[in-house]
């Protein structure tokens, strides 16, 4: 069983915020799980074996809907949205998700990839032509899911700015009251939700359109729609923005890893896994679970009502899993990384986020092949104030 300890205050501080903290690699190697203390005060277990983290991720008895109730732990200050896909149990989650998964298909997003390039090779203009150095995260980095996430939903590009201010104070964790965290989503809610009716009067070819539209039995009510536009526009924005920062970052700190995939583009979607595999482009990579019984949990008895926190970045560093799990390497194979979750949250839009990833570093390698860091990676600003993890700026020069 685990050996108790005092519960340590996470997010774990960190001098090196472009890698996993340390205490993972201790936890991994000891108990594997520990008490800590959220960011709101709650306790709770923190997960930090690969295969812990699949087990939490996919057994039913770790509920995301018992952590959206009243009172139950939770790791930011503002409630979680009970209606979305992210905080639901089966049998309500299956329905949803079935439905969800039109956004999704392969030929949906093999649509898209195009307008994806189109919209990266306009920013990687004005990134040339802004240079020899520019901030790749305002240039390119943010603007590009923005970008696709609104086209994909069917929001006017006049609001993406504004999208991307509300987004990032809804997932503030300390930087932001919880009073300005539920205005942020009032404010969300209510866009999309007036959206919503413009595309049941006006249909378009947008994702919102289209479920809006659907037939009556595969149908989200307007509430449901309303919260799955907020779930795409955080993850689908901040979540990828931060992968494409942070996984550029990690290539240019491994300068012979962006020469091989320079000399061997097709070698892009294996680096895509290996850059989502690598960088913490979370403070944990995982949404909070709470046990519905007493279950044994990586040797550790997780209490009915107790609270466990996924840690995706320290499982895929699992070297009883992966070979070197500290070596970024573009060529791995097999990478069976949890990246984008396991189980029946798994990440609905990771194709999409792939396609992202796939266009930003590969157009990148090929457009700028002598791009490098502008500033010592020590002297970077993060963002470490919510639960996404990414540079505030990444000065580059080519």
């Amino acid at each position: 069983m685990t050996t108790e300890h005092p519960a340590a205050p996470f997010p774990f501080p960190t001098s090196e915020p472009w890698r996993p903290a340390v205490e993972f690699d201790d936890l991994r190697a000891a108990d594997g799980l520990r008490r800590v203390t959220l960011p709101t005060g709650d306790p709770a277990w923190i997960a930090a074996r690969y295969e812990d983290n699949r087990r939490l991720l996919s057994d039913p008895r770790f509920s995301r809907a018992a952590a959206a109730r009243a009172g139950a732990p939770r790791a930011r200050r503002a409630a979680l949205e009970a209606r979305s896909l992210t905080t639901m149990d089966p049998p309500e989650h299956t329905r949803l998700r079935r439905i969800a998964m039109r956004a999704f298909s392969t030929g949906r997003i093999n649509g898209l990839r195009p307008r994806i390039q189109r919209t990266a090779d306009r920013l990687l203009d004005a990134l040339a032509a802004a240079g020899p150095g520019a901030d790749l995260v305002s240039t390119v980095a943010r603007p590009l899911p923005s970008t696709v996430i609104c086209e994909l939903l069917g929001v006017p590009v006049a609001d993406q700015e504004q999208f991307g201010a509300w987004s990032r104070v809804y997932l503030s964790v300390t930087a932001h009251s919880a009073e300005e965290i539920e205005g942020a989503a009032a404010s969300l809610k209510g866009y999309l939700a007036q959206l919503v009716r413009e595309k049941r009067r006006e249909p378009d070819d947008g994702l919102l359109s289209d479920l809006a539209n659907a037939p009556r039995e595969e149908r989200l009510d307007e509430d449901e729609l309303v919260t799955f536009g907020i779930t795409l526009l955080v993850a689908g924005v901040e979540t990828v923005a931060h992968s494409i920062s942070g996984g550029v970052l990690a290539l240019l700190r491994h300068p012979e890893q962006w020469e091989l995939l320079r000399e061997r583009p097709e070698l892009i979607e294996a680096a895509v896994d290996e850059l989502v595999r690598y960088t913490p482009a979370a403070v944990s990579g995982g949404t909070v679970r709470v046990a519905l019984e007493d279950v044994a949990l990586g040797g550790t008895l997780v209490r009915a009502g107790e609270a466990v926190l996924p840690a995706v970045i320290s499982a895929d560093r699992d070297a009883t899993v992966f070979t070197d799990p500290d070596r970024l390497d573009v060529t791995r194979s097999p990478n069976p990384h949890i990246g984008f979750g396991h189980g029946p949250h798994r990440c609905l839009g990771a194709q999409l986020a792939r396609a992202e990833l796939a266009v930003a570093v590969g157009s990148l390698v090929a457009r700028f092949p002598g791009l490098r860091l502008d500033v010592a990676v020590e002297d970077l600003e993060w963002e470490l104030r919510t639960m996404q993890r990414g540079p505030r700026a990444l000065p580059v020069r080519w």
